[in-house]
């Protein structure tokens, strides 16, 4: 009779290794790895031998950043989400699609469950496994963290590092470790350890060594580089007049924003599962985009539309949090986002220096900024008549006046 087969989502880490292996005990399971190549760079390093090692019996590695890029990122920059009015949501978006292709995996290796290394205590859970029940829902998730026999064997990382040393587990971990990071194409993120501590000022001289993708200001540049951003229907398609794929421009974007410290964000934000989680940040590409974005929008899009699309920034920013990317709320609000993003068409110049992105210049084929009527000159178009707008203020002043004259009558 054949074992069953579980879909593990792999990282190499300790975490995920002792997992696999007790997986493969506890169940009697044969155990398939899979890693999501979705930026993480030498993290990927050496993970297929370390997993086989472990006691997978098939390890899968796919380079899904293009999909990323494509199908991921750029849409949700084009609604403009960003949660708690800082986070750019770099570990949220990148869930749903390593659910999807585990689900993917797991149906064409005829598995019946999958099984992910996410805290009880975290949103990556959640994550994971409302896009699978979105996905698949008969296949099952195992979530050991979740599991009290798999937390008393192992109520801290001691114990987990001497299981890995007796069972011959190829992992480096030490008993004490400063901080957790996570990084893929968007973003790299950091907590725990030192970082529980709010207090603790990470961008403190000392503490520069932490930070991957990005110098700090102080030591970036002397001198301000300037970039031109193309974009077609809200997305960037060009860098200085090179034309990029997504997974291109993001890449640039980095190494752009990186060498000159822009996208460092440090904060408390609110965990879907309801405790507070202090989180910092490294997105410089991200920001760029999202800045940039926002500026050609400010010259394309009608007024109107921006409203409506802005009101629902926080709906669309936590729904992606969340977990809920697959859900018809979202793919709803996806439809009214692409819609508005047709006209976001033309070029945007900024300058970057010392963490800081400054506007430079946007221009588009379709803009909405007419300088004629605009002007405080003479309007040679005569669009617009200044003695019409004391109609228009005495009209928006009626209510205004009514419930003063109220409010005195009462006094």
């Amino acid at each position: 009779m054949a074992k069953e087969k579980i879909v593990l989502a792999y990282s190499g880490g300790l975490d995920t290794s002792v997992i696999l292996k007790w997986l493969k005990e506890t169940y009697d399971a044969e155990i398939i790895a899979f890693t999501a190549d979705i930026g993480q760079k030498e993290e990927l390093d050496g993970l297929e031998e370390k997993a086989l090692a472990t006691g997978a019996s098939k390890v899968y590695i796919d380079d899904l950043r293009e999909e990323f890029a494509k199908d991921f990122i750029y849409p949700m920059f084009e609604s403009g989400a960003l949660y708690e009015g800082q986070y750019l949501l770099g570990t949220s978006i990148a869930r749903p699609l390593i659910a999807k292709r585990m689900v993917d995996i797991a149906r064409a290796e005829g598995a019946t469950a999958i099984a992910h290394g996410a805290t009880g205590k975290g949103n990556d859970q959640v994550r994971f496994e409302l896009a699978a029940a979105a996905l698949a829902p008969e296949i099952s998730v195992i979530a050991p963290w979740r599991l009290s026999e798999f937390r008393d064997r192992f109520p801290g990382r001691a114990e987990m590092i001497a299981y890995a040393e007796a069972n011959g587990i190829p992992v480096t971990a030490s008993a004490s470790k400063p901080y957790s990071m996570d990084r893929n194409l968007l973003h790299i993120s950091y907590e725990s350890g030192v970082l529980e501590d709010p207090w603790f000022d990470a961008s403190a001289i000392e503490n520069k060594d932490m930070f991957l993708l990005s110098a700090s200001p102080e030591d970036a540049p002397d001198q301000p580089e300037y970039l031109e951003l193309e974009f077609e229907q809200g997305n960037c398609v060009a860098l200085n007049g090179e034309r990029l794929n997504p997974l291109g421009v993001m890449e640039k974007l980095n190494e752009l924003g990186g060498k000159h410290g822009i996208g460092r964000v440090d904060m408390v934000e609110n965990r879907f599962v309801g405790m507070k989680s202090r989180g910092v940040y490294e997105t410089p590409g991200g920001t760029i985009l999202f800045t940039a974005h926002r500026k050609m929008e400010s010259l394309t899009m009608d007024r109107e539309v921006m409203n409506l699309r802005d009101s629902l920034i926080t709906r669309y920013s936590t729904l992606v949090y969340n977990g809920f990317w697959f859900a018809p709320e979202r793919l709803a609000l996806q439809a009214l986002v692409t819609e508005s993003q047709k006209n976001v068409t033309g070029t945007v110049r900024v300058k970057l220096y010392k963490g800081n992105i400054i506007a430079a210049g946007v221009k588009s084929p379709v803009s909405l900024y007419n300088p004629d009527i605009a002007t405080m000159e003479a309007d040679p178009t005569q669009a617009y008549d200044q003695g019409d707008a004391t109609g228009f203020i005495r009209l928006n002043a009626l209510r205004l006046k009514v419930s003063s004259g109220v409010e005195q009558s009462n006094k």
